[in-house]
């Protein structure tokens, strides 16, 4: 199967009235797992990196093109995007490192700042063929947080979040609603009644960030108040470490303990992918 568009999957999903999942690839197991979950559950799936994974990996090219390897030999219908990307020089290698779609992130400067940092990066990657996802408000949780995702002020404001999409041009908006990066545990509470003023106020698909602490039928509640492209990390990060723990004491064989983390992430995937309805 041939790699597709992200914005062809974001496009059926939000025309079918459901929800398509995006999964960070943080190692090539990562992308193994993620492959082999969609082709079970029959459904498609965007498989993201991120600059802090290229960053671990000493650069973009090596993740990315085990990644779309991985996405090249599978059955199942999967899109590669480079996430929370604000290295301009990291944005210029995506067109030819495989990916079809970015999202440019300058949510932590002040709003005239990331509209004039957003709106360049869009030019550049629209150019380029690329589609873009930006993000308006904080969602908490990332290393440098000036903000939780609870704190006064933090989360997108309908009428701004309107203005924003007209001043930068993105394609679609990751927009704060109560969700965290990073959270190990489903305890945040979204704001469902934010979510469907936002669907209103914008013509662009919105993204929800941080749902590995979302609970499952909140998630499901989000898709129906205008969510679609929902993004998971965490929760793989946790399933792929406690069956490597687990598998650790039995064997110094790294494919082993590798494997048991590759598989684990596999169920967790196959179980969210499941989670929504099907496009058709």
């Amino acid at each position: 199967m041939t790699l597709v568009p992200t914005a062809d999957l974001v496009a059926a999903a939000r025309a079918a009235g459901t929800g398509v999942l995006a999964f960070n690839v943080i190692t090539i197991e990562y992308a193994q797992a993620i492959a082999a979950a969609a082709e079970r559950a029959g459904r498609p799936a965007i498989l993201q990196i991120s600059q802090n994974a290229a960053r671990y990996h000493s650069g973009l090219s090596a993740i990315a093109a085990a990644t779309a390897e991985v996405a090249w030999r599978s059955s199942a219908t999967l899109s590669l995007h480079l996430d929370h990307v604000d290295d301009i020089g990291l944005l210029e290698q995506a067109p030819d490192s495989g990916f079809s779609s970015v999202m440019v992130d300058a949510s932590a400067l002040a709003y005239a700042a990331n509209v004039a940092t957003t709106r360049k990066a869009t030019e550049w990657a629209h150019d380029h063929r690329l589609w873009v996802e930006a993000e308006l408000g904080y969602v908490g949780g990332k290393p440098d947080a000036p903000a939780s995702a609870h704190t006064a002020g933090v989360r997108t404001d309908p009428s701004e979040a309107a203005r924003y999409v007209a001043e930068t041009g993105v394609d679609a908006l990751a927009v704060a609603v109560g969700s965290s990066h990073a959270m190990a545990d489903r305890t945040a509470s979204l704001d469902l009644d934010l979510v469907a003023a936002i669907r209103e106020a914008v013509p662009v698909p919105l993204v929800l960030h941080g749902s590995s602490g979302v609970p499952l039928d909140q998630i499901r509640a989000a898709v129906g108040h205008g969510m679609v492209k929902i993004n998971v990390g965490t929760a793989l990060n946790v399933a792929f470490t406690d069956a490597v723990r687990e598998a650790l004491p039995q064997s110094r064989d790294p494919r082993r303990y590798l494997a048991a983390g590759r598989d684990a992430v596999t169920e967790v995937v196959e179980r969210l992918l499941t989670l929504l309805p099907a496009t058709p």
